[in-house]
């Protein structure tokens, strides 16, 4: 077929994510042909820097000959077989190299299909432990403002960002919901770095009050992604998981995002040096090859459920792919490739070269904060630097950076007003200078 009538079926066939259809009657969306390490073609053959990994998913780059090879050989066995009642090797074999991964308190790994149903695989877990442990009061839940957990109706219920989850708020259930850990913007007029995490009270006061009904909490450890990259001290997690000890409250971390390398540790977990009760992985699972999840509970919340049939404590929760064998078999050689290449050693150069090149965009003075940790890196736009006052929803200034950034060779998706990158691990050194100079040239090209 023609571009033209590629993209006209497009329009006429497809309803996208996130994306206001009507914005297609002056525009089209870019119709991607190939892609190889960090960079993606499409069918015209424009080449461009994949500088969000593909939403987060593409830890390891594009069509990577290893996990190429480990999908082709797990087709030629079995391509799918449900897991109830049956089990399979890459399964198995995915399971135990998690749990060597996690902390010793951390034994059971339970497998979906992406990361909302990862988050809803925990709460449901949380509530029923709490049930069949004789806590039988403890049924809410405290998530943070600005928080983002997914699109199901569980995950949007503990989300905390209104321009996605306001309109369902009549389907959700009731939590309780606490500030965000926002430095940029302190609710207490503190200096990031250099306070006492006096936003976690805010957590503390809801515990003080609600603990005999709460279950757990749920975070995005170290960075609220989905609400502008906002960066958090791990101290935060630390003093997070002393007052859930506290009062008896779970920890569920939301790893979806964060896990698998990209705040520069395994697991964003491990810079607080913290053990959490439920863990939340997808993403980066398989390397953005296929949709695969897994929600990693403790050996006391597993034994909740360990029981004769007849006393109904199963956990009765499944989805048709649930530890589908090819999703498997390439999860187990992404990890393979982690070991193998020491991918988290590898980045660790990166990283500081990531971090020194986000400088560059001091010299704009529409740019409030910049924001880094690990392989992310974020610039939050502002009307007024002064008064850190925000632009509008409806001036859609990421959009524009956004279409600037195309025509200079790079894929960006700002967040609001802000910019963010989240490269592929790899990137070189060089091409992480280049993928910046891409964000500041064209926010210079939209702004000014």
């Amino acid at each position: 077929m023609e571009t033209n009538d590629i993209v006209a079926k497009d329009k006429k066939y497809v309803w996208h994510p996130f994306t206001q259809m009507k914005d297609y009657e002056t525009d089209s969306p870019l119709i991607i042909d190939r892609g190889e390490g960090i960079y993606i073609w499409d069918i015209q053959g424009n080449k461009y820097i994949d500088a969000i990994s593909s939403w987060w998913v593409n830890t390891l780059g594009h069509s990577r000959p290893r996990l190429n090879e480990a999908l082709k050989q797990q087709l030629e066995k079995i391509e799918h077989v449900l897991l109830a009642g049956f089990s399979h090797v890459p399964a198995i074999e995915l399971a135990e190299k998690l749990i060597k991964l996690m902390p010793d308190n951390l034994t059971r790994v339970f497998y979906s299909d992406n990361g909302s149903t990862a988050v809803e695989v925990a709460l449901k877990m949380a509530y029923q432990y709490c049930q069949q442990s004789g806590k039988i009061k403890k049924t809410k839940f405290v998530a943070l403002k600005n928080s983002y957990h997914g699109d199901t109706i569980g995950a949007v219920s503990v989300g905390g960002i209104d321009v996605y989850h306001k309109i369902y708020k009549p389907m959700l259930f009731d939590i309780h919901q606490a500030e965000s850990p926002y430095c940029y913007r302190c609710l207490f007029e503190k200096e990031k770095n250099a306070c006492n995490i006096e936003c976690l009270s805010s957590v503390e006061e809801i515990f003080k009050k609600y603990s005999d009904e709460i279950a757990g909490i749920i975070v995005e450890p170290l960075a609220q992604a989905a609400a502008g990259m906002i960066i958090y001290p791990a101290e935060y997690l630390k003093k997070l998981r002393k007052l859930c000890d506290e009062y008896d409250v779970l920890l569920i971390d939301d790893e979806v995002a964060m896990g698998f390398g990209r705040t520069g540790k395994m697991f964003a977990f491990e810079h607080a040096g913290i053990a959490p009760d439920l863990v939340c992985l997808a993403k980066g699972l398989t390397a953005g090859y296929l949709p695969m999840a897994v929600t990693i509970a403790s050996e006391k919340i597993y034994q909740a459920f360990y029981d004769d049939y007849d006393k109904l404590k199963t956990f009765f929760h499944g989805h048709s792919f649930t530890g589908n064998p090819l999703a498997a078999s390439v999860a187990v050689e992404n990890l393979k490739i982690f070991e193998d290449e020491k991918i988290i050693e590898s980045i660790q150069p990166k990283i500081k070269v990531l971090g020194e090149n986000l400088q560059k965009f001091k010299e704009f003075d529409c740019v409030g904060d910049i924001r880094h940790i690990g392989m992310i890196g974020a610039v939050e736009i502002v009307k007024n630097k002064t008064t850190k006052e925000q632009y509008e929803f409806k001036d859609r200034i990421g959009s524009k950076i956004y279409r600037e950034a195309l025509n200079n060779g790079a894929v960006l998706r700002p967040l609001g007003s802000v910019v963010y990158f989240m490269p592929p691990y790899v990137i070189t050194e060089e091409e992480i200078e280049h993928m910046i100079d891409i964000g500041v040239k064209s926010l210079k090209n939209a702004l000014y």
